[in-house]
């Protein structure tokens, strides 16, 4: 750690600012996702088709992949403190919107907000453990900020979706509006100062491309999330028709499957640092697995719940399986790992959105899930053959 962020840091406030961003990250990656428990509800509000629906997924994904290298080169140069709280009011004005919404295009129009917010955010946010914290913590911080991604699984998506069932989806928008200003506030009291340091250029992200590590990771994480996504956009749908449970069994399977997202990032997290290929691996195969027995045994409840908990297992771990890999592909570049990272990642949620939103309309949403379980064996192939 440099001597300027050292002093930046203020003694006794580090784990308190990670944690103010870990909730940053928390708050987007709920916002970002939201829709998935929300999406019949939406496109019955505004008498839009699922697929149609799902745009409100492919959005932000999109946007999110552009905005990760323009915001990140675009401020270089400022205190990373104020581009987080920007950024935090961005999202406050997304949610809000959403929660007012009365034409379908203003509603995408907000989440092309959310997108931006998230490609900032993550980009900024998630190398800056090793800023915040003693050397010694880097790792741990690091966990937790990671953590927050089948957390939002967990509580976000369920607690959105009920909110939406008692008092309409609106609502649940509006919840979420009064979080990000919260978020904003615990940020604005615990952040330090962070100048920049090494501005991410656009020669040092092409610097990275140009990796064979770099290539690889991309390629795996282009597969593996478009998987996912592809299929997980459209689980509602898949439980409510295929399955035959209402609202309020979805709620409960969806946190179900957020509660297993959590073990799965414990236990391949910890995995990854020492087996990145068979961590990543084993992720892929565990998706492919549930994805392509859903159909079979989803039509059942105790099958679809036992698939959904193998699902948020494998899934956990692979955020932080996809970012280790880039972070080994360029271990002198954070930031621009990070950026490469939330690029390629959201682009490819919003196309696994759009694609599972093609397959959804024009079959079924048992044809997505088998689709998508397709990907995710063609991905585990690809780690299988990189070699260590």
């Amino acid at each position: 750690m440099s001597t300027a962020t050292a002093t930046a840091v203020r003694p006794g406030h580090a784990w308190p600012a990670v944690l103010a961003v870990t909730a940053g990250i928390f708050v987007i990656v709920t916002a970002e996702i939201l829709p998935i428990g929300l999406l019949t509800s939406i496109g019955s509000g505004f008498a839009v088709s699922d697929g149609m629906a799902g745009l409100t997924m492919t959005m932000p994904g999109f946007l999110a992949a552009v905005a990760a290298p323009l915001v990140t080169v675009a401020t270089a140069r400022l205190d990373r403190r104020a581009v987080l709280c920007g950024l935090m009011l961005v999202l406050l004005v997304a949610n809000a919107l959403a929660a007012v919404a009365t034409a379908f295009w203003v509603l995408l129009a907000s989440r092309v907000l959310v997108g931006v917010v998230i490609g900032g955010f993550w980009s900024v946010g998630a190398g800056l453990a090793a800023r915040l914290v003693p050397p010694v913590a880097v790792g741990r911080a690091t966990a937790v900020v990671f953590a927050t991604v089948p957390l939002g699984s967990v509580l976000g998506v369920p607690a959105g979706t009920l909110i939406g069932d008692l008092a309409g989806w609106r609502a649940a928008f509006a919840v979420l509006a009064v979080l990000s200003g919260a978020v904003f506030a615990a940020l604005v009291s615990t952040l330090p100062r962070l100048p920049a340091e090494a501005p991410t250029r656009p020669a040092v992200l092409q610097g990275l491309l140009r990796s064979g590590g770099t290539r690889v990771a991309l390629a795996a994480t282009f597969l593996i999330v478009l998987a996912h996504f592809g299929a997980y956009t459209y689980v509602t749908p898949f439980l409510e028709r295929v399955t035959g449970v209402g609202p309020a069994a979805v709620t409960v399977m969806l946190l179900v499957y957020g509660a297993a997202g959590i073990g799965g990032n414990l236990v391949l997290g910890a995995m990854v640092a020492r087996f990145p290929r068979a961590a990543f691996a084993a992720a892929a195969v565990a998706i492919a697995t549930a994805t392509l027995l859903l159909p079979v045994f989803g039509r059942d409840p105790v099958g679809a719940v036992a698939l959904l908990v193998l699902w948020g297992a494998a899934y956990g771990g692979v955020p932080v399986c996809s970012q280790t890999w880039f972070a080994n592909a360029a271990p002198g570049a954070r930031e621009a790992a990070s950026v490469l990272f939330t690029a390629s990642f959201q682009a490819t949620i919003g196309l696994g959105a759009l694609a599972g939103g093609a397959v959804v309309d024009a079959s079924s949403p048992a044809a997505v899930m088998a689709a998508a379980g397709a990907v995710a064996l063609l991905m585990a192939v690809l780690v299988a053959a990189r070699r260590a």
